[in-house]
């Protein structure tokens, strides 16, 4: 007999006991702290297919390169982004080719009907010129980050560009972002650091939060609000330095190099920031390696609610250690001789067009240097929010970078259930009515879109 979950509520002012490391804390005002019990309750995974497309030769619109994201309307309509010249990570994440001259958004409806396909390459106002993030609002509108543009691009439920509004010239708050998510009020999407990789350290020295911003996109620029100070594990710089033997043209090379001086790395296995956001408009995200769920106020920000299980990061040992070192080195001579970069990274350099400076020197290769470990694997891998304001989370499997169950809560601090490793992936996206929408791979390494509906229990 499985057991009950036992809610214990109660009030606690800014400082919280904290299950993994310790953890800065902000002065808050009260928060209602809610743990809930730590044996699974089974969940089946019994979702109706709906429809699914995508073939390996059949007509245009149903044959794609690389899913790179999907997102649903209210009336149940199906955006798709094809981008040929993205690529899969392997490990869930999908990455834009920045310049790709196949990307394009299909449309279908709730029944999986085909109804148009939009997005053209080029400079001009309404075409896709190093497209990085997309998002669809709740009324049909499609937001594309568009880097070569320096702006966000609007287009119409029918596929008409609307407008652009132009972001901030640098990489932070505002600035150009890959990560987007619609708010369901409209008018308006969320940012942050959702995915992990170097940041940059400002004249205050290394960054100690993750910002959270919503990006206005009423007006003719976008309109910045940082509603989340997520908390960042402290960092070291980077110590990147530019090849003597590189030549940049003109005053580039002075403002590269002192960008690579400011550069900050992660640690390997850093508690990454998750983040989903809920119908009224409020914020709910894990940034440490705890089971720690915070769910913040609309608008304001502060955090409202924290949901906890006692289930406990674990430690990283040398043998950890040791063997993710070994797998770095063999998937470095494999990518050396396929002709990879190896341990390097790539930096390549654009105009403000978009266009390659210079085609002597395309790319730049840097060293890393060593990288350090973080001494805890987080409990949490991946989180979403559902239409209906339910809660997933994806909980870490037996192996440091491996999968687990996946957990179902409301924003209410209710625990609905567990899915058992293999019993369902993560939604790539929600939907109205309880659709999800599945990016798959077929036994031919054709890519496709399965959407299935949801029991009432889970949406």
């Amino acid at each position: 007999m499985s057991e009950p979950v036992k809610t214990l509520r109660l009030f606690a002012a800014a400082t919280l006991f904290a299950v993994a490391l310790p953890i800065p804390t902000q002065s808050l005002p009260a928060q209602e702290v809610i743990y809930l019990a730590g044996r699974d309750q089974r969940l089946d995974a019994d979702f109706e297919e709906v429809f699914r497309i995508g073939v390996l030769e059949g007509e245009e619109w149903e044959m794609f390169g690389t899913v790179m994201h999907v997102a649903f309307d209210e009336n149940g309509n199906l955006y798709i982004v094809d981008g040929s010249g993205g690529m899969s990570l392997g490990d869930g994440t999908r990455v834009f080719g920045l310049g790709s001259s196949g990307t394009r958004v299909l449309v279908f409806d709730a029944s999986g009907n085909f109804l148009r396909e939009f997005g053209t390459s080029g400079e001009g106002p309404g075409e896709f010129n190093m497209p990085a993030g997309f998002a669809v609002m709740r009324d049909g509108t499609t937001i594309v980050s568009d880097f070569g543009h320096r702006a966000y691009q609007l287009f119409d439920t029918g596929g008409r560009f609307l407008r652009m509004v132009q972001g901030n010239e640098g990489g932070g708050p505002g600035g150009m972002a890959r990560d987007l998510l619609a708010d369901p009020r409209g008018g308006a999407a969320f940012t942050g650091g959702f995915e992990r990789g170097i940041a940059m350290i400002g004249d205050a020295g290394p960054p100690t939060s993750r910002p959270i911003t919503r990006l206005g996109l009423a007006g003719e620029e976008v309109q910045t609000d940082t509603v989340v100070q997520a908390w960042l594990p402290p960092r070291a710089e980077a110590g990147l330095e530019l090849p003597g033997n590189i030549s940049i043209p003109g005053g580039a090379r002075a403002t590269l190099a002192n960008a690579l001086s400011g550069l900050s790395q992660p640690s390997i296995f850093e508690p990454p920031l998750l983040a989903g956001v809920l119908p009224n408009g409020g914020i709910v995200y894990s940034d440490s390696s705890a089971y720690a769920l915070k769910v913040t106020r609309p608008d304001a920000g502060d955090v409202a609610r924290i949901i906890r299980r006692p289930i406990q990061p674990e430690p990283v040992t040398p043998r950890i250690e040791r063997e993710h070192r070994e797998k770095q080195e063999r998937e470095e001579q494999e990518a050396a001789r396929s002709g990879g970069s190896g341990g390097a990274i790539q930096i390549r350099l654009f105009t403000p067009s978009g266009r390659d400076p210079g085609a002597l020197n395309p790319t730049i290769p840097l060293d890393m240097p060593e990288p350090t470990y973080y001494p805890e694997l987080s409990v949490l891998r991946d989180l979403s929010t559902t239409w209906d304001g339910s809660i997933w989370v994806r909980r870490r499997g037996d192996e440091p970078e491996s999968d687990g169950p996946i957990d179902v809560v409301t924003a209410d601090g209710r625990y609905v259930g567990t899915f058992a490793i293999d019993a369902t992936e993560m939604p790539d996206a929600f939907g109205p009515n309880g659709m999800a929408a599945f990016i798959e791979l077929d036994e031919f390494e054709v890519a496709r879109v399965v959407v299935r509906r949801l029991p009432a229990a889970v949406r």
